[in-house]
């Protein structure tokens, strides 16, 4: 259930109570699928960003554990799962995680993505209505054209040799001296350094940074984001929704945010000030009691396939049915809210 504040000036940190959950590693299409898997009931499914792993996801895991089942995995070409020459495009993730579910004897999900992540998500439940409850998208790509310069020049000819020499000792410091700066100058990626400066940590070797690259390019090129949710956002009618956004990032615009949730019927927005592109970094304790809010007071959506069919053939957005929920009507809010650094306390 959700939290209760605690008084202002509080840590935003989540209480270190719990040990972080190990991985786990289950073989699938030949492929070893790295993971965490906590708790039980109601299952979430977390999904990480470009470059990232479940580890982002570990200070959450355990407080969401204590009442719904919780995966975490690490995408293909990431963390400690294969790195093949491969397929590495959001369908292909989306079709990763079905089948990961189907190992684990999972069928339906809430799905929380973060950045590519929230575009897995959004293909996930494109591909697979019958498998989604609800969704809540973070930051996530696939909204706008909108990205950082940084990522696309990552897509550009000769990234390889350029994420290569980040790791050279010299071109390290210079790094943390510039991230040192953008920190003191108070810039939006000054807010997400850390993070950013960790993604590239997270590639230290070839296989690594050839499977960034794949997936890189596979959603960004030279003039930005490549993929789009928009042509199918109505299809998310009678969906619960939840977006989450910094209002410092700079990876993927803020502005993105009033996008996604006009295209989105009856989704959530819920602005974080002072964050950037990892929201769930900056402020974990409110953005814990956010998504169990949002999974508290919606209920799993239930698409029948003659629904499905409504919507698809739907030639007007608003007049889209809404789907059955498995106890009742669905309860998605239109809500916007700007959430100011105020603090929770975790249960």
């Amino acid at each position: 259930m959700p939290s209760v504040p605690p008084q202002r000036g509080e840590s935003t940190r989540l209480r270190a109570i719990h040990k972080p959950v190990p991985r786990q590693f289950r073989v699938v299409h030949g492929h070893r699928w790295a993971f965490r898997m906590a708790g039980k009931g109601p299952a979430v499914l977390l999904i990480h960003g470009i470059g990232d792993s479940s580890d982002t996801w570990a200070e959450l895991i355990p407080e969401l554990a204590r009442h719904h089942k919780v995966i975490a995995p690490d995408l293909l070409g990431h963390g400690s799962s294969d790195k093949p020459r491969g397929d590495y495009s959001v369908p292909a993730y989306a079709n990763g995680m079905r089948d990961l579910l189907g190992a684990l004897d999972i069928d339906r999900v809430t799905l929380v993505g973060h950045s590519l992540g929230g575009g897995v998500a959004m293909q996930f439940a494109y591909q697979f209505p019958d498998r989604t409850e609800r969704l809540a998208l973070v930051s996530t790509g696939g909204v706008g054209r909108g990205v950082t310069p940084a990522l696309r020049l990552a897509s550009l000819p000769g990234a390889h040799l350029a994420l290569a020499s980040l790791r050279l000792p010299t071109v390290r410091t210079q790094t943390a001296i510039v991230i040192r700066l953008l920190q003191l100058l108070d810039t939006g990626l000054g807010v997400d350094a850390p993070d950013l400066l960790r993604v590239v940590d997270a590639l230290p070797d070839s296989a690594s940074r050839d499977a960034f690259i794949r997936t890189l390019r596979a959603v960004v090129d030279w003039r930005g984001q490549v993929v789009t949710m928009l042509d199918r956002c109505y299809l998310t009618a009678g969906m619960p929704t939840l977006l989450v956004w910094g209002s410092r990032d700079q990876v993927v615009p803020a502005r993105h945010a009033e996008v996604a949730h006009a295209a989105m019927p009856g989704s959530r927005l819920e602005i974080f000030e002072d964050s950037g592109h990892f929201p769930f970094h900056t402020d974990p304790q409110r953005f814990l009691a956010v998504l169990e809010n949002f999974i508290a007071t919606t209920e799993p959506v239930s698409r029948s396939t003659e629904e499905w069919r409504e919507l698809l053939s739907s030639a007007d957005a608003g007049t889209a049915p809404a789907p059955h929920s498995s106890r009742g009507p669905a309860v998605a809010g239109a809500e916007r809210k700007i959430t100011k650094p105020h603090r929770h306390r975790c249960p």
